[in-house]
């Protein structure tokens, strides 16, 4: 089997809650349990650092795993969803797993995924543990794919746990209020293994408290540090990850995470580790800016922080998968921004119609299009070298656009 017919087949044939949502959502650790076992896995065989949260994961994932490799270690690195290429979710020191792994790994193990009905994320989190075992990895550096309690990923003993900050998204699976959802992120938390809280909130603390008693898990909320290093990932809201990661970098108690380290780590997070959609400028005349926010607290942050910047007109093109309160996301947006919305490819996107439906009593000046590349270029077309493009919305939506720019030019 070739790597597109093996990747088209594990998108395509395995429940997959990227594109299909609730239908593929299959919480429980009993077939992941039973997977690991079958590939002859120990769950801490490896120097795990587990972390979950609302908002933050992937970027403080790779502030660690930077700084990890600037620290000389060979780091593997387990985060999701991919933006091109399924294999940008399993990495080691910010290269991509070979092709010829995933294709070995699947024709390997294809009967057992049909006959005990593995979803996609329980084979990818196998397929991520057994290439990090075989490369002898010395971290693996471990993100959450939704809550933690019966995520798949929980089926590690890590060296640490981390809790970037708790929001209100995925209600539908996770429950309806904060303390409900920051129980269900706790559930990372293991006996006696420290676990770091990104954010300190009066809502959620007692929670992390008492599950962190429970456990005789030490407890750690992140501490404000001053400093002043460079970064190749922009974004002011970017300093809460910073300082989780640092803090829970200083509780890993590794003599060879030095400040030259941590110096070099933050210069090159994303050239040592590949990641893209934050905060992210890819034209200058006009701006445009692309961010994967895509609930009430990661839009808001992008809001705040577009009033540090330079423009005339903001024209934001926007796409959400269904689930979201629409007429609250955009409620957040300034209210003289041009909006051009659409549906992103998948079956999660949210439809079109009901889009229409549900901003009925909207009064933003809204532009609807059938796709986000249609939006994309409506937008364009309409910016003076002044103004800024702000793509967000979703992770599929910043996606779109940088499969398509890769094909033309702006």
């Amino acid at each position: 089997m070739e790597y597109k017919n093996t990747e088209n087949w594990i998108l395509n044939r395995l429940p997959f809650y990227q594109n299909n949502g609730s239908d593929a959502y299959n919480p429980g650790l009993s077939k992941i349990n039973k997977f690991i076992k079958e590939l002859s896995l120990s769950k801490n065989e490896l120097k795990f650092i587990h972390v979950g949260g609302t908002n933050g994961k992937g970027s403080t994932c790779s502030f660690i795993s930077s700084i990890l490799k600037e620290s000389n270690y060979k780091v593997g690195t387990f985060t999701s969803p991919h933006f091109f290429d399924f294999r940008e979710r399993i990495r080691i020191n910010g290269k991509t797993i070979p092709k010829i792994n995933v294709v070995s790994f699947v024709e390997k193990n294809q009967t057992y995924f049909q006959e005990n009905e593995i979803s996609f994320f329980e084979m990818t989190v196998g397929m991520a543990f057994s290439y990090f075992k075989s490369a002898k990895v010395d971290y693996a550096v471990i993100e959450v794919g939704l809550g933690g309690r019966l995520d798949g990923t929980n089926v590690i003993t890590p060296v640490l746990s981390v809790i970037t900050n708790i929001g209100l998204d995925h209600i539908e699976f996770l429950g309806t209020s904060r303390p409900q959802i920051a129980i269900e992120k706790a559930g990372i938390i293991k006996p006696s293994i420290p676990v770091v809280i990104g954010e300190k909130d009066e809502e959620t603390q007692f929670v992390f408290e008492k599950i962190a008693k429970l456990n005789s898990a030490p407890l750690y909320f992140a501490e404000s540090l001053n400093m002043e290093w460079e970064t190749d990932l922009k974004g002011a809201y970017q300093v809460k990850n910073f300082h989780t990661a640092l803090t829970a970098l200083n509780h890993l108690s590794d003599k060879k995470i030095d400040n030259k380290s941590i110096q070099q780590g933050f210069k090159n997070i994303i050239s040592n580790t590949g990641i893209q959609g934050r905060w992210q400028f890819i034209s200058e005349k006009p701006k445009i800016l692309l961010d994967i926010g895509h609930n009430k607290e990661g839009i808001s942050l992008i809001v705040e922080q577009l009033q540090n910047l330079t423009f005339n007109k903001l024209h934001i093109v926007l796409g959400f998968v269904k689930g979201k309160n629409v007429n609250e996301l955009i409620s957040l947006f300034p209210e003289e921004a041009t909006i051009y919305l659409s549906t992103p490819k998948i079956q999660r996107g949210y439809p079109l119609e009901s889009l229409k439906a549900d901003l009925t009593d909207s009064k933003r000046k809204i532009n609807y299009f059938d796709t986000v590349v249609e939006s994309f270029q409506y937008a364009n077309s309409k910016v003076f070298k002044n103004d800024l493009v702000l793509v967000c919305g979703s992770t599929f939506v910043v996606a779109e656009i940088l499969s398509f720019l890769k094909h033309e030019k702006l």
